[in-house]
C-alpha cells in the first residue's frame, strides 16, 4: 500500500467551478489540490505522490488533451479524467485512446464523478505497484553477469545442465554454480519461478517458456 495519501489534482481555469468541484471532493473525503492551468500543475506536482487528475478539456495555452500528453511523458503519469462543458466526439476519442479514465460533462451527477475518481485512484495504485515491481526486477537482473545471463537464456528454454555445458563449452559443474548464483540473485527457488520472473521482466522475449525438464 502507498504510505502517502493519494491526492486528487483538479485543473480548471474557471475559478468558481474549481472551487465548487474541490469542495465536493473534500466533502467526500478526498485530499484535493487545485490549479488554474495545466502548466502550473506540471510545475508543482510531486511525481512520487499517488493520485489522479481531474481536468477541464478547454483551457487556454495548454488544454486538457495537451496536459494528458505531457503527463504521459513523465516517469509516474497519473490517471486523468476529463470534465467539459462542451465536448465533441474527436476530443472524446483522442482522450480515451490516450488512456483517460473517463470523459464527463461538467453537469454530470455527483455520484458518477465520485465513482470515476475512485476508479482513477484505484488504477493509479495498481499502475504504481506495477512500475515499482518492474523497477525491482530491473535491479535484480542487473546484478547478473554476462555469463549468468547466457546460462539463464538456456535455462528458461528448458535446457538441461549437460546440454547447457555443451552449448557453452564449459563444465557441467560450472553451469550448476551459475544457476545457483542466478537463483540467489533473483531470489527464486525453482525453475518455474525463474521462468516466470524472466518473462515478467521482458528478458529474452523471443524465447517461449517451456515446462522445466529438471536441473541435471
Amino acid at each position: 500500500m502507498n504510505a502517502i495519501e493519494p491526492t486528487v489534482h483538479v485543473v480548471d481555469d474557471d475559478a468558481s467551478f474549481l472551487t465548487a468541484i474541490s469542495r465536493l471532493l473534500r466533502a467526500n473525503g478526498f485530499a484535493v489540490k487545485t490549479y488554474s492551468s495545466g502548466a502550473k500543475f506540471l510545475e508543482q506536482r510531486d511525481a512520487d505522490q499517488p493520485g489522479c487528475v481531474v481536468a477541464d478539456l478547454q483551457m487556454p495555452q495548454m488544454n486538457g488533451l495537451d496536459l494528458q500528453s505531457a503527463l504521459a511523458q513523465t516517469g509516474n503519469p497519473l490517471p486523468i479524467l476529463f470534465l467539459t462543458g462542451h465536448g465533441d466526439i474527436p476530443s472524446t476519442v483522442r482522450a480515451m485512446r490516450g488512456g483517460a479514465e473517463d470523459f464527463l460533462e461538467k453537469r454530470v451527477p455527483h455520484e458518477e464523478l465520485l465513482d470515476a475518481v475512485i476508479r482513477a485512484l484505484a488504477r493509479d495504485s495498481r499502475e504504481r505497484d506495477a512500475r515499482a515491481w518492474q523497477r525491482e526486477l530491473s535491479v535484480r537482473f542487473n546484478t547478473l553477469s554476462e555469463r549468468e545471463l547466457e546460462v539463464l537464456s538456456h535455462v528458461v528454454r528448458g535446457r538441461l545442465n549437460k546440454q547447457i555445458a555443451g552449448d557453452l563449452g564449459i563444465h557441467e559443474r560450472t553451469v550448476k554454480l551459475h544457476r545457483t548464483a542466478i537463483t540467489t540473485k533473483l531470489r527464486v527457488q525453482s525453475v518455474a519461478e525463474l521462468t516466470r520472473l524472466t518473462h515478467e521482466a521482458g528478458i529474452f522475449p523471443g524465447a517461449a517458456p517451456t515446462s522445466p525438464k529438471g536441473s541435471s
